[in-house]
């Protein structure tokens, strides 16, 4: 029994140090993304509360289906959008393509990367993640995959 509690600890701590992990992540990017809109102007400010905003638009995609979708569950149809706008890599890379390629240079796309990666980070910190096919939170009893 006592191999179950220490087991459950050891997850829960886990869990606690990765979510903080992502918090302190999301106030990275947040911050980075006002100090942009700050020193580039009223459109890095906007893309990057776009692009803040922009990941959970995706729901949209079946917002028909969701009546008939089960509490917590996004429609299938909407969960590859989601999930590839839920993904860090993606903006990373990008950031990556704007640090090393010149023809890049725009500061409002670095800023809208920011708001997005900020986006990212706060729904990991707040337990959110990607989806599972059928469309439920991954690390849940409906996902039926641990976190």
């Amino acid at each position: 029994m006592s191999t179950v509690t220490s087991t459950t600890t050891h997850r829960s701590v886990r869990s606690l140090a990765r979510r903080s992990a992502w918090l302190a992540n999301a106030l990275f990017w947040s911050a980075f993304a006002i100090l942009e809109a700050v020193n580039h102007g009223w459109l890095a400010g906007t893309l990057a509360l776009a692009f803040f905003v922009l990941p959970d638009l995706t729901f949209v995609v079946a917002l028909d289906d969701a009546p008939r979708m089960a509490k917590g569950q996004l429609p299938p149809r909407a969960v590859p959008y989601y999930n590839a706008m839920h993904r860090a890599l993606i903006p990373l890379v990008l950031l990556l393509a704007y640090a090393f390629q010149p023809f890049f240079a725009w500061a409002p796309a670095f800023a809208a990367l920011c708001g997005w990666l900020a986006h990212i980070s706060y729904d990991r910190a707040f337990g959110y993640g990607l989806r599972t096919k059928e469309g439920f939170q991954r690390g849940t009893k409906e996902g039926f995959q641990r976190d």
